[in-house]
């Protein structure tokens, strides 16, 4: 006898789902007429622990392949159908600025985190973020998102980026071999994973600075368990040449 696959929430005894849910197929289909609306993921996400799991086993999925198509597919290109950390956590990289609120990271500056319209992430650019004998990893990293004006700290940059296949990296030996401390509080506003301080590391390259356009000594950035990095520095004023183009 084939048994109707019941679509009932059963992993809350509060939730409101009283009557069961629509298909994954039907969500799907609505899902991609709404173009994978990050903010209506996020809502449907919200509703109960079903809908949750839909979302970060395939809308957040889907939302990463359609926005940034070529970077997902390097970041596949090993054969998995995940990532590392999981979709959820990738989809929020994209299009989320964490900034620095809670006090724990980059000492006392204060600025809240922020969606970003578009940001453009760049593998050569990640190559600039690694030490010599790194750089066969592969890092994808973003344009810094600039707040300027920012008091005593100046003109202030935060970036991001993510490691493809993280676990087999280069990068990651090496902090293992140096046995570089995880951050004791903080944790990747990404995906929640443990962070180590690359700076406290001395795996901090000085052509990091260049490809930021800041000053050398103002560069602190952080990788995750799970790949994810998240940093900051302070940007070089424009000259009047740059400012007038």
């Amino acid at each position: 006898m084939i048994l109707t696959k019941q679509y009932r929430c059963v992993h809350s005894s509060s939730c409101q789902c009283t009557k069961g849910h629509l298909s994954e197929d039907v969500i799907f289909l609505v899902f991609r007429q709404l173009n994978w609306n990050p903010k209506l993921i996020a809502a449907l996400s919200c509703v109960c622990k079903w809908f949750d799991d839909l979302a970060k086993r395939v809308l957040w999925k889907e939302f990463c392949k359609t926005r940034a198509p070529k970077m997902m597919l390097d970041l596949q290109s090993c054969g998995s159908h995940s990532v590392d950390g999981n979709w959820r956590a990738l989809g929020k990289l994209l299009i989320y600025c964490s900034g620095c609120s809670g006090g724990r990271l980059f000492n006392s500056i204060q600025i809240p985190g922020h969606f970003v319209c578009r940001t453009r992430f760049s593998r050569t650019s990640g190559k600039s973020f690694l030490l010599p004998h790194c750089r066969t990893d592969v890092l994808y990293v973003s344009d810094p998102c600039e707040h300027l004006d920012q008091g005593d700290d100046g003109d202030v940059g935060f970036f991001r980026g993510v490691f493809k296949s993280f676990m087999v990296s280069k990068v990651r030996r090496m902090l293992i071999d140096r046995g570089a401390q995880l951050h004791p509080t903080a944790v990747c506003p990404y995906c929640k994973a443990k962070m180590w301080n690359m700076l406290q590391a001395n795996m901090v390259p000085l052509t990091a600075s260049c490809k930021l356009g800041a000053y050398e000594d103002s560069i602190e950035y952080y990788v995750c368990l799970n790949g994810h990095m998240l940093g900051i520095c302070t940007l070089l004023p424009l000259s009047d040449s740059e400012e007038a183009s």
